[in-house]
């Protein structure tokens, strides 16, 4: 059967992609730009650049990894078959784990599917001899798979039948997170100051590794306040020749400006499938254009979180309004060494001030391991802390769901410095009720999903409680409920209404 293979790379960052020979290549893109295609055909291209055994193959062994089963499926394989289909390459086997083994001329290449949603998936990558690894949607794999997958290649063919002539990883992603590992190896964020020394070292980018960042589909329309009224097509865009001139005015249509970041801009963001714990945040009016600074003579009121992952969250309530200026978010920390973390944060960042510190209620118990509870833990410190006035997550989510309604002086009620990226990201998409798998109308948890968001949220909320919002509440729903109850003193089937109590406030 005749078949010709055309590819050419559609832009000048796909052409580097592909020309580098580095041991790790990272490919940034928006949707639709091109990456994931550019990934398979470097796997045949360095596939016909093996040198041939002593009996003139070219032996190569590949795996291409996915978050999840149904991903790798509907997507990556989707995509390879697309370009080399089995009336051509050979059979593909889909009892898992999935291969497709080409045996065309003298190339001899297999390609093994995985998905890190099968545990016997991930059993078989660490154990796998592999000339090379293609990570197709890194932002959703760990940094842990990607070092074994570095572990893996550069093992088939063994030394004793030539070796491999280039070996390596290759990955491809839209944009993830500011503080995923991509950006920060790739130098486009700098590491976070809540990572530890030994986390810090782990995201310095080793020498023999590259990534690329292509343009984005769309380059945003911007008014003197540099706010974004709109979208045009970007003329640096790459893999264009491949789609309809108005692929990417019709994908925005009726998505939100953190899709747009991220699937079509190519900027940093967050994105996740749930459902937000706060609708009604708009960044653009709760979120400051630049930092803030603490008012004088004000206390700063401090939510803290504990657990493995201790957060706290600094706040100042400004004429009605919610100043949140500062975050500090811990990863694997013990609340000993956070409270030593805590204390100097607070010396360092605002030298002088008072502070009223409010943290989770729970942390005034003991552990069963230990007879020292976080409280006593942060007086020993030298931070007087007190217990929040409620841990009930709905009057909590209340108490900040008031805040973000208000209006002061015709500005929102709470205003989030640029600098707490988790807190921003928590509100814009990261901190959700988590989807539930089931059949039917959408259902959601009834409590937030715990990741990497909702702590430094939990402390936002211990904090936003502490300084009587919640009781805000409380005396807001007792009012409700007494009009509520002198309503229901008329008589709706009479025309005659009985006298309500007159400690109602009624005559």
């Amino acid at each position: 059967m005749s078949f010709t293979l055309n590819y050419k790379p559609d832009g000048d960052v796909l052409k580097q992609y592909m020309k580098s020979d580095a041991f790790f290549r990272g490919l940034r893109g928006p949707v639709g730009s091109g990456k994931s295609v550019a990934s398979c055909i470097e796997i045949l291209r360095r596939a016909l650049q093996q040198e041939p055994n002593e009996q003139g193959i070219r032996k190569t062994r590949w795996a291409i990894i996915r978050n999840t089963n149904p991903q790798l499926k509907t997507t990556t394989i989707k995509t390879w078959l697309d370009w080399f289909p089995e009336d051509v390459f050979g059979k593909f086997n889909w009892s898992p784990p999935y291969i497709h083994h080409i045996k065309k001329g003298d190339i001899d290449c297999e390609v093994i599917f995985l998905a890190l949603d099968r545990p016997e998936d991930v059993r078989k990558l660490l154990s796998l001899e592999l000339t090379g690894v293609f990570i197709n949607e890194a932002r959703e794999v760990p940094k842990s798979i990607v070092d074994a997958c570095t572990m893996r290649v550069g093992r088939f063919p063994s030394m004793k039948d030539g070796g491999p002539t280039w070996y390596g990883v290759i990955a491809d992603t839209n944009a993830p997170d500011d503080d995923h590992w991509w950006p920060i190896m790739a130098g486009d964020v700098p590491i976070p100051e809540h990572f530890g020394r030994e986390e810090s070292l782990m995201m310095v980018k080793p020498e023999g590794w590259e990534f690329y960042t292509q343009p984005g589909g769309m380059v945003a329309n911007k008014d003197k306040d540099n706010e974004i009224i709109g979208y045009r097509m970007n003329k640096k865009m790459e893999n264009g020749s491949n789609l309809t001139p108005d692929y990417y005015r019709k994908i925005i249509t009726g998505k939100s400006k953190n899709w747009i970041r991220v699937y079509v801009l190519n900027e940093l963001g967050s994105l996740d499938d749930g459902k937000l714990v706060y609708p009604d945040f708009n960044e653009e009016i709760h979120v400051a254009k630049e930092p803030l600074l603490p008012a004088e003579g004000v206390p700063i009121i401090v939510g803290l979180d504990f657990g493995l992952t201790p957060a706290a969250a600094y706040c100042q309530l400004v004429r009605g309004r919610w100043l949140i200026l500062r975050e500090l978010v811990a990863t694997d920390m013990g609340t000993v060494r956070f409270a030593d973390v805590l204390r100097k944060d607070m010396a360092q960042n605002f030298p002088g001030a008072k502070f009223v510190v409010w943290g989770d209620p729970s942390g005034d118990y003991r552990a069963q391991t230990d007879e020292t509870t976080p409280f006593q833990i942060l007086r020993s410190a030298g931070i007087k802390a007190r217990p929040a006035p409620t841990n009930d997550p709905s009057l909590r989510i209340g108490a900040v769901e008031s805040v973000i309604a208000r209006m002061v002086d015709s500005h929102g009620g709470i205003l989030v410095d640029p600098r707490c990226t988790t807190i921003k990201r928590g509100f814009t998409g990261g901190y959700q009720y988590k989807r539930l798998n089931v059949s039917g109308s959408e259902r959601y948890e009834s409590t937030p999903n715990k990741n990497k968001y909702s702590h430094v949220h939990d402390a936002l909320q211990y904090a936003l409680c502490g300084g009587g919002e919640s009781r805000k509440i409380l005396v807001t729903d007792a009012n409700e409920t007494k009009s509520f109850n002198a309503r229901q003193s008329i008589d709706v089937f009479s025309h005659r209404r009985k006298a309500p109590r007159s400690r109602f406030g009624f005559n």
